[in-house]
């Protein structure tokens, strides 16, 4: 035990004060993720929406994804990553007071898209974040410190999700929009009048580093197509893995929480550790590519070795290839990024999952409504195998 607690004090320790505060508000702002997970049950139970119209809706969360992804990293580089943290936060827990009152398709459609315009923004601008007030030699860490946080919240939030849905799905709209309110308003409280989040407006000769841009960066961009394969197959794990939980095994919202709630749990327990360990033992692109293949490989898992029992081991073999992946990941963007370009560059980066958002449900649905869920897991394990081979070759050169 004492070697055991010695190792998450090394793990954890050297972080920076504003890197755990920036990790306190992410916990506070995804202990209440709840829509999104149960979107797609909301829509076909609650609304009556078919699966195909339900796949329209979260395709529209990710074109909205989108923007705000491109906007945030846009305006983090203009106006500093506090304001538009603020902001997301705040408007976001808002809307969802009002989208719980739409039940229209169109109207739905509309206001889902506004939503994740404003709640999306915040990515880049939380990774500029992490960057800017991380010390060099943790980055990597600080950044699974604010992941820890992040699947923290995600294990409390689907989890009690769950639960209110078995009461009202309204309450999962309520308790997402508090939690997304109570966060700005912590963020603000801290951050209001700390230094290293204003932007960059010196007139000092720019680097080459700095001086180059994202939508020019061949390189980058072949890395960013990569990461958007990767993220079309992880994102089925919210928007189509829930419904094959219900459809195929009939479970009820409850256990389905539970089950992406170990997603969170996981992710909590044992990614600073293992980046701790592992993370300057190999490359980046050796781990990124055994996440990748063994994402893929936890989808066909499901087709392998079917039945109820299996689903746990499925979902904990899915968690742990994300925390092989995305700390990674944003480690080489920001090596690839000057400091004053860095939030365009998270823009874009983001950019790849907010094009996700719109292929992988979109792709996922119509997939299970022709040829059902053995394919679309047979599918994401070819689709993740081209993509560890595409980062074998990228990711490589970008080291």
């Amino acid at each position: 035990m004492k070697a055991v607690f010695t190792l998450y004090k090394n793990a954890f320790g050297g972080l920076s004060t504003p890197a755990w505060m920036l990790a306190l508000v992410m916990l506070v702002n995804r202990s209440g993720t709840m829509v999104i997970p149960f979107l797609s049950i909301y829509l076909t139970g609650e609304l009556g929406f078919s699966i195909q119209q339900a796949g329209y809706i979260l395709s529209i969360f990710g074109l909205g994804s989108m923007v705000g992804s491109y906007l945030g990293g846009y305006l983090s580089d203009k106006i500093g990553h506090f304001w538009v943290q603020c902001s997301s936060l705040v408007l976001s827990g808002l809307l969802f007071f009002w989208v719980v009152q739409v039940r229209s398709f169109h109207w739905l459609g509309l206001s889902i898209f506004i939503l994740s315009i404003i709640a999306e923004s915040l990515r880049p601008a939380n990774i500029s974040s992490v960057a800017s007030y991380a010390k060099p030699e943790n980055i990597t860490r600080a950044f699974s410190l604010n992941r820890m946080a992040i699947n923290l919240g995600f294990s409390i939030g689907p989890a009690l999700g769950g639960l209110l849905a078995g009461i009202s799905f309204k309450w999962l709209f309520i308790a997402d929009g508090f939690t997304c309110i109570g966060a700005g308003l912590l963020f603000f409280l801290y951050f209001r009048t700390r230094k290293g989040h204003e932007a960059h407006k010196s007139k000092e000769a720019l680097t080459q580093q700095e001086l180059r841009k994202p939508h020019k960066d061949r390189l980058f961009l072949a890395f960013v197509l990569l990461a958007t394969s990767y993220a079309v197959v992880f994102f089925q794990l919210f928007g189509t893995l829930p419904l094959y939980y219900r459809e195929v095994y009939a479970l009820s919202e409850g256990k389905i929480g539970g089950l992406l709630g170990i997603n969170g749990f996981v992710i909590f327990a044992f990614e600073m550790i293992l980046v701790y360990l592992i993370g300057q033992r190999f490359r980046s692109h050796v781990l990124i590519i055994a996440g990748v293949l063994l994402n893929g490989f936890g989808f066909v898992f499901l087709n392998l070795m079917p039945g109820p029992m299996w689903l746990i081991p499925g979902m904990v073999m899915l968690s742990f290839a994300e925390i092989l992946v995305l700390p990674f990941l944003s480690t080489l963007v920001v090596a690839r990024a000057g400091t004053r370009n860095r939030g365009a560059y998270m823009g874009v980066y983001t950019l790849s999952f907010s094009l996700a958002h719109v292929l992988a449900p979109y792709l996922g649905t119509h997939l299970v409504a022709n040829y059902g869920f053995d394919t679309l897991w047979w599918a994401s394990g070819a689709l993740s195998i081209f993509t560890a081979l595409g980062m074998w070759v990228v990711v490589r050169k970008m080291e």
